[in-house]
């Protein structure tokens, strides 16, 4: 992977910038970000369809050493994969077909998971910040239109006290 253009973003404190450039260093990237995971964090993923939010969920599957193949949950809303390795399970959500905000969040029981669990949710943004106040939020950027470029700005800003002495920069290594 490249080294980030700017490893903190003046304009968000507790933020770091990564560019990827294939799927195989998505996935890379979420492996190493399970590593900084715990059971109770929150990961929203925000990005254009194409983006890589199922891509880096596969990584972070992957990292926590999870069962089952991490999937878009598109269809079924969410996929609960446990852990093989005796950490916490993976909640992996696609919020992109609920119109609605935490009342309908709530139907998934997601604050009872969250506590045991690493809660991902693929198009969360506006509907699950309220489930806690620290979470990890990740837009992933791409080129849209007529492209084949495999070029991804990924920012990842930590929110809350659970990530404010964290220092997200060593995912860039």
């Amino acid at each position: 992977m490249e080294a980030p253009a700017a490893p903190h973003n003046p304009a968000e404190p507790g933020s770091v910038r990564i560019t990827v450039t294939s799927p195989e260093q998505m996935r890379e990237l979420g492996r190493r970000l399970a590593k900084l995971l715990r059971a109770g964090d929150l990961v929203m993923l925000t990005g254009e369809l194409g983006a890589g939010k199922t891509t880096l969920t596969r990584g972070l599957g992957e990292g926590l050493g999870v069962r089952g193949a991490v999937t878009s949950p598109t269809f079924v809303i969410a996929r609960v994969h446990p852990s093989l390795a005796g950490g916490p399970p993976l909640v992996h959500v696609d919020a992109y077909r609920l119109s609605g905000g935490l009342d309908e969040m709530e139907d998934l029981d997601l604050d009872v998971s969250l506590p045991e669990s690493v809660v991902v949710v693929e198009w969360g943004e506006g509907k699950v910040e309220e489930l806690t106040d620290d979470r990890l939020q990740v837009l992933i950027h791409r080129a849209v239109g007529d492209t084949t470029d495999e070029v991804r700005h990924v920012t990842l800003t930590g929110v809350g006290e659970r990530w404010a002495n964290l220092d997200l920069s060593v995912l860039s290594a």
